[in-house]
Protein backbone atom coordinates (compact mmCIF):
# COMPACT_ATOMS: atom_id res chain seq x y z
CA UNK A 1 0.00 0.00 0.00
CA UNK A 2 1.82 3.53 -0.81
CA UNK A 3 0.52 6.57 1.35
CA UNK A 4 1.30 10.18 0.86
CA UNK A 5 1.67 12.00 3.90
CA UNK A 6 1.02 15.91 4.09
CA UNK A 7 2.40 17.53 6.90
CA UNK A 8 4.36 20.73 7.60
CA UNK A 9 6.36 19.36 10.14
CA UNK A 10 9.50 17.08 9.37
CA UNK A 11 9.37 15.34 12.71
CA UNK A 12 5.49 14.08 11.98
CA UNK A 13 6.53 12.84 8.19
CA UNK A 14 9.68 10.99 9.46
CA UNK A 15 7.40 8.78 12.19
CA UNK A 16 4.77 8.28 10.09
CA UNK A 17 7.14 7.23 7.59
CA UNK A 18 9.18 4.84 10.19
CA UNK A 19 5.51 3.49 11.54
CA UNK A 20 3.98 2.67 8.40
CA UNK A 21 7.37 1.82 6.37
CA UNK A 22 8.86 -0.36 9.50
CA UNK A 23 5.29 -1.67 11.46
CA UNK A 24 3.25 -2.21 8.12
CA UNK A 25 5.97 -2.36 4.99
CA UNK A 26 3.80 0.61 3.58
CA UNK A 27 5.65 2.79 1.56
CA UNK A 28 5.35 6.26 2.04
CA UNK A 29 5.50 9.36 -0.03
CA UNK A 30 5.96 12.27 1.79
CA UNK A 31 5.12 16.50 0.81
CA UNK A 32 5.59 19.68 3.12
CA UNK A 33 2.86 21.43 1.69
CA UNK A 34 -0.75 21.15 0.57
CA UNK A 35 0.64 22.61 -2.77
CA UNK A 36 3.18 19.88 -2.88
CA UNK A 37 0.71 17.22 -1.78
CA UNK A 38 -1.94 17.78 -4.58
CA UNK A 39 1.28 17.76 -6.95
CA UNK A 40 2.35 14.78 -5.95
CA UNK A 41 -0.81 12.54 -5.18
CA UNK A 42 -1.34 13.40 -9.21
CA UNK A 43 2.35 12.54 -9.98
CA UNK A 44 1.65 9.14 -7.60
CA UNK A 45 -1.51 7.86 -7.64
CA UNK A 46 -1.12 6.81 -3.66
CA UNK A 47 -3.22 4.25 -2.39
CA UNK A 48 -4.47 6.79 0.68
CA UNK A 49 -3.33 10.29 1.74
CA UNK A 50 -2.67 11.38 5.46
CA UNK A 51 -3.22 15.21 5.36
CA UNK A 52 -2.32 17.52 8.64
CA UNK A 53 -5.34 20.33 9.11
CA UNK A 54 -3.87 22.88 10.43
CA UNK A 55 -0.87 24.14 7.85
CA UNK A 56 0.70 27.48 6.27
CA UNK A 57 -0.37 28.23 2.67
CA UNK A 58 -2.71 26.03 1.84
CA UNK A 59 -4.50 24.34 4.79
CA UNK A 60 -6.06 20.47 5.24
CA UNK A 61 -9.68 21.26 4.63
CA UNK A 62 -8.81 23.53 1.18
CA UNK A 63 -6.33 20.47 0.47
CA UNK A 64 -8.92 18.35 0.54
CA UNK A 65 -11.10 19.90 -1.70
CA UNK A 66 -8.78 20.60 -4.55
CA UNK A 67 -8.07 16.93 -4.06
CA UNK A 68 -11.93 16.33 -4.57
CA UNK A 69 -12.05 18.70 -7.08
CA UNK A 70 -9.61 16.69 -9.56
CA UNK A 71 -11.00 13.98 -11.29
CA UNK A 72 -7.13 12.57 -10.89
CA UNK A 73 -7.00 12.50 -7.35
CA UNK A 74 -11.17 12.45 -6.19
CA UNK A 75 -11.05 8.91 -5.76
CA UNK A 76 -8.40 8.90 -3.19
CA UNK A 77 -9.54 8.21 0.34
CA UNK A 78 -7.92 11.18 2.62
CA UNK A 79 -7.81 10.88 6.17
CA UNK A 80 -6.83 13.90 8.07
CA UNK A 81 -4.54 14.52 10.92
CA UNK A 82 -5.64 16.83 13.67
CA UNK A 83 -4.22 17.92 16.90
CA UNK A 84 -7.49 19.28 17.68
CA UNK A 85 -9.32 16.89 19.72
CA UNK A 86 -12.47 18.68 20.64
CA UNK A 87 -16.08 17.11 19.85
CA UNK A 88 -17.57 19.76 17.57
CA UNK A 89 -14.26 20.28 16.02
CA UNK A 90 -13.94 16.57 14.43
CA UNK A 91 -17.35 16.41 13.60
CA UNK A 92 -16.91 19.46 11.60
CA UNK A 93 -13.77 18.38 9.78
CA UNK A 94 -15.84 14.46 9.13
CA UNK A 95 -18.58 16.55 7.98
CA UNK A 96 -16.05 17.73 4.74
CA UNK A 97 -15.71 14.31 3.40
CA UNK A 98 -12.89 12.44 4.45
CA UNK A 99 -12.46 9.14 4.77
CA UNK A 100 -11.46 9.64 8.35
CA UNK A 101 -10.25 11.67 10.98
CA UNK A 102 -6.96 10.56 13.14
CA UNK A 103 -5.89 12.37 16.46
CA UNK A 104 -2.10 13.36 17.19
CA UNK A 105 -1.12 12.97 18.68
CA UNK A 106 -1.01 9.32 17.93
CA UNK A 107 0.45 5.83 18.35
CA UNK A 108 2.95 5.39 16.12
CA UNK A 109 2.89 1.93 16.88
CA UNK A 110 -0.50 1.52 15.96
CA UNK A 111 -1.32 4.16 13.43
CA UNK A 112 -0.77 1.10 10.50
CA UNK A 113 -3.43 -0.16 12.05
CA UNK A 114 -5.82 3.19 12.55
CA UNK A 115 -5.43 3.36 8.70
CA UNK A 116 -6.00 0.12 7.70
CA UNK A 117 -9.01 0.15 9.69
CA UNK A 118 -10.46 3.69 8.82
CA UNK A 119 -9.99 2.73 4.90
CA UNK A 120 -11.86 -0.73 5.52
CA UNK A 121 -14.92 1.74 7.13
CA UNK A 122 -15.04 4.32 4.31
Amino acid sequence: MRILIIDDEPNIRRIVQMALARVDAMEVLEAPSGTDGIRKARESHPDAILLDVMMPGLDGPSTLAALKSDPGTAAIPVIFLTAKAVLSELEQLRDLGPAGVLTKPFDPMALAGQVRATLRES
